[in-house]
């Protein structure tokens, strides 16, 4: 009989946790079994190895992220909006798979020199492509400054956003929606190009140099 699909993903969520809370090195069947509430032994009668239960976590969270950024590259927006719509579709998957999220910064450097999680690394190139090209796109339309570093400013932008992962708990306070709202305001506002006065009239008191505002 096949395992009902709503337990696989319990197991699934109790896995990533435990793989999130010690390195997948350190997890064993039994700790991850345990945290389950169940035998070792019937862990793997859902799966055949720990190396297939960290497969799909990553497989799926992926999967869900790239859904996402396919999404909203395919909908023609502007740079800008783009770049928004990135921003909100990270932060609900670190909403949607904080554990994995975890999973994939600390391990995935060494997973991807494995044949079976060699997706890792083409996924990562595919989304810094994603993201320097929408960014190189906003310079070009004089949407986004010019004197920035391109790559630098990508970086930033990606590592500012998912740290959150390290703080972040599902039900708080803030959506993401809205917690994506709030970093857009604080990053791209200084990311974005700025509008200049022409011939700006004088004041008709106007104050010296020297004199406080």
């Amino acid at each position: 009989m096949t395992p009902p699909p709503e337990r696989r993903r319990e197991l699934l969520a109790t896995a990533a946790e435990v793989f999130a809370a010690h390195g997948y090195k350190a997890t064993t069947v039994r700790r991850i079994a345990d945290e389950a509430g169940m035998l070792a032994g019937s862990l793997y009668y859902h799966f055949d190895s720990k190396e297939s239960i960290l497969d799909e976590i990553l497989s799926i969270f992926l999967d869900e992220l790239w859904d996402g950024y396919d999404a909203v590259l395919a909908a023609g927006l502007g740079p800008r909006e783009t770049i928004e719509a990135l921003v909100t579709e990270s932060f609900r998957e670190i909403d949607r798979h904080g554990s994995a999220v975890a999973i994939y910064q600390k391990e995935s450097r060494h997973l991807a020199r494995q044949p079976r999680f060699a997706y890792l690394a083409e996924s990562q190139e595919k989304f810094e492509k994603a993201w320097l090209g929408t960014l190189e796109r906003g310079v070009a339309d004089r949407v986004f400054r010019a004197d920035l570093d391109i790559r630098l400013t990508y970086r930033f932008l990606r590592d500012t956003v998912w740290v959150a992962a390290s703080w972040y708990r599902p039900g708080g306070q803030h959506s993401p929606e809205e917690i994506a709202r709030q970093y857009l305001s604080m990053v791209l506002d200084g990311v974005a190009v700025r509008a200049v006065r022409e011939n700006p009239e004088p004041t008709a008191k106007a104050h010296s140099d020297s004199e406080s505002p």
